[in-house]
């Protein structure tokens, strides 16, 4: 097993998987792991479906920006935003009941409920990639999975308090499958901030991006002709199909927790 800070300045993400499946050891190892990951006031805000099923597998590989390495991993945990536990139970224990009888307000989860819940299943996640890379176990994470919510609402039976957050694909390394060194960061100076935020200067970004610069520079043909980092991460990223199509499902996840109607009157 890696000692953990090597765990943690070594890994990369993995997209190129051996055909070895991972064991059953392996995979409760990788869970026991993750159960015990923080949670806000131990209330465990999240819950997981393992993706076993090689035809649901074969369909997140196009629902999530069309990715064939999801379909080949062996381990597929989707993490999700879960306040629909708490909701339901408190629903059994008549809780919105007694809130009335001493006095107290009653509400459905709200936005803060769901963001605490987001950071509850992101935690989890990330527990897992450290556990699985304790044993040599590669991970990728699938943003794309907050793309088409109501494919992925309807493909997992997510109730009205369940949203997908993230999900998580495992692996042993392909040979040569792991890439090698750093994928570069920025400086801690731009990073780490001492007491209060500090917007950053002109010649302070051309500092930071230079890394980038550079490499941007060095390509014979420079994506939508960019002239620097910023109009090459504008254009490729926060104004691409994928992040419209993100932002449009997010609305939509956000439309479905806060709309107010009781689940018996919702279509």
């Amino acid at each position: 097993m890696t000692p953990p800070l090597d765990v943690i300045h070594h890994r990369r993400s993995l997209r190129n998987f051996s055909t070895e499946p991972l064991t059953a050891d392996e995979k409760e190892t990788i869970l026991q792991a993750t159960y015990r990951a923080p949670t806000a006031g131990n209330m465990m805000l999240y819950s997981i479906i393992e993706v076993d099923d090689q035809a649901l597998k074969d369909r997140l590989a196009e629902t999530c920006d069309h990715q064939p390495f999801i379909a080949r991993s062996s381990f597929v945990l989707l993490f999700l935003a879960d306040y629909q536990r708490w909701s339901d139970y408190f629903e059994v224990c008549q809780a919105e009941r007694r809130a009335r009888e001493v006095g107290h307000p009653t509400r459905q989860p709200q936005e803060g409920d769901l963001l605490l819940a987001c950071c509850d299943a992101l935690i989890a996640a990330q527990t897992a990639v450290i556990a699985a890379e304790s044993l040599g176990i590669g991970s990728c994470y699938i943003g794309d999975i907050l793309e088409n919510y109501e494919v992925h609402r309807a493909l997992f039976d997510l109730p009205r308090y369940v949203l997908p957050v993230t999900l998580l694909v495992f692996g042993h390394p392909a040979p040569g499958g792991v890439p090698s060194g750093y994928t570069p960061r920025f400086a801690p100076e731009y990073i780490l901030h001492r007491n209060r935020y500090r917007r950053f200067l002109p010649e302070e970004f051309e500092r930071m991006y230079s890394h980038l610069t550079e490499r941007l520079k060095a390509s014979p043909q420079p994506p939508f002709g960019a002239e620097n980092v910023g109009q090459a991460t504008y254009l490729r990223k926060f104004v691409s199909d994928f992040s419209v199509e993100m932002s449009r499902s997010v609305r939509e996840m956000l439309k479905n927790w806060q709309d107010g109607k009781p689940e018996t009157e919702r279509g």
